[in-house]
């Protein structure tokens, strides 16, 4: 099999980070890269290395195939072979003589939003009968003109729960928590006992649903099923934005929740999924952000070779890597265009969707511990609370900031542990 050329390109990436001081060459559960790299060791051959770098950048090529193949109806490939919503088309800033345009040449109106608390309008148009995402795309950004054109691309979770295990807690609460802050949390839906849960609401078909990914970080921030709480008296607000919907976790399901929790006035959201870049999504980031609401996503799980992964690598978010508890990059870990901090993603303990601890791992629970000190910050707005988590990361690998930590460790002692 011959692999895609931003794969081969990012060889020498994924090689210098894998020959980092402290970085651990250890195989992450889930997803499954294969046999190449089967136990915990401090260094790799080359030749295992390169090859553990381009099994993981792999994995998303197969997940979309597979995707599609089990739901033909609703998933498709765009010309970049991420996987995005069927037959279907956002247009930034549609006007109705865009729409009255596209209606001539077999472009069906969807829907028309206004998100006018953030200044941003959009369309969704179904594709004509017959045409392909490619062609669809060029005819429709032929009527658009300026007006960005893109797929609804979906976005995947970015660690895994484990095995039942018994949490063994080991260390301290982190000082300066317990605010009673508003945190956000934009994945599946948690159940309706989840600790400080304070709201919650579905951007997906099908109803909110409970989910072990969602629970998992929602256990980070407020504890539960004896995982201690990061951030103590947190008030939760859920966006469910997977459903029942095969094709859920779409940009225009994580738009629109993060527009429901700038309404809400939610400074901190958690974002611990991964897609391509997205000229909606990037939008209604960068103007949550203007209204007072940062995001802290995780750059996923996807290895060093993979692109940069989105939307932790919108300028305004930060984006948050993994590591275990030796302080040691996880292999899995993606990248962001650019790395703000690490926080603990493996040796962890959390809760599932029924209340059971369960060992987790993945750049996605690392996410939670820097939404939670950010919160614990932000009596004085974001700049200074993001200058107080600069004083108290731990630097990591090369003096100051680096691509494989960031700016350093945040909440390192913060983890429950498994016994």
């Amino acid at each position: 099999m011959t692999l895609p050329r931003w794969i081969r390109t990012a060889t020498g990436v994924a090689l210098l980070a894998l020959a980092a001081p402290g970085g651990a060459q250890i195989l992450p559960p889930l997803p499954p890269v294969g046999p190449v790299i089967d136990r915990a060791t401090d260094s790799l051959p080359v030749a295992s290395a390169l090859r553990g770098a381009q099994a993981l950048a792999r994995v998303p090529i197969d997940r979309a195939r597979d995707l599609v193949r089990q739901h033909p109806d609703r998933i498709a490939l765009d010309p970049d072979g991420n996987a995005v919503r069927a037959h279907e088309l956002i247009v930034m800033d549609a006007d109705p003589a865009l729409i009255g345009a596209a209606a001539r040449q077999g472009f069906a109106l969807i829907e028309q939003v206004r998100l006018d608390e953030l200044g941003i309008g959009y369309a969704r148009f179904r594709t004509p009968a017959g045409a392909s995402l490619k062609r669809a795309l060029k005819r429709m950004r032929g009527i658009a003109g300026d007006r960005d054109v893109s797929t609804d691309p979906l976005h995947f979770a970015s660690g895994a729960t484990g095995a039942a295990t018994v949490p063994a807690i080991t260390a301290p609460a982190p000082g300066g928590t317990g605010t009673g802050g508003a945190i956000g949390i934009i994945d599946g839906g948690v159940a309706p006992t989840t600790p400080g849960l304070t709201a919650q609401k579905g951007f997906a078909a099908g109803g909110i649903r409970a989910h072990d990914h969602a629970a998992a970080i929602a256990s980070i921030l407020s504890g539960g099923a004896g995982v201690r709480a990061s951030a103590p008296g947190a008030r939760l607000y859920v966006a469910d934005v997977y459903g029942g919907d095969p094709a859920g976790g779409n940009a225009s399901a994580i738009g629109l929740a993060l527009a429901w929790l700038t309404r809400e006035r939610v400074p901190v959201v958690v974002v611990s999924l991964v897609g391509p870049p997205n000229p909606l999504l990037g939008r209604i980031v960068a103007a949550a952000r203007r209204t007072g609401t940062v995001v802290v996503a995780a750059v996923g799980n996807d290895g060093p070779a993979a692109p940069p992964a989105y939307p932790a690598s919108y300028p305004q978010v930060i984006a948050v890597t993994g590591v275990d508890a030796r302080g040691r990059a996880l292999i899995e870990a993606g990248r962001a265009t650019r790395l703000d901090y690490a926080a603990p993603g493996a040796d962890l303990v959390a809760s599932d969707a029924r209340g059971q601890p369960r060992t987790v791992r993945g750049t996605s629970f690392a996410a939670p511990f820097v939404a939670a000190r950010l919160s614990a910050h932000l009596g004085g707005g974001i700049d200074a609370a993001l200058r107080d988590l600069d004083g108290e990361a731990r630097d990591l690998g090369r003096r100051g900031r680096d691509p494989a930590f960031g700016r350093g460790l945040i909440c390192g002692d913060c983890a429950t542990r498994p016994r």
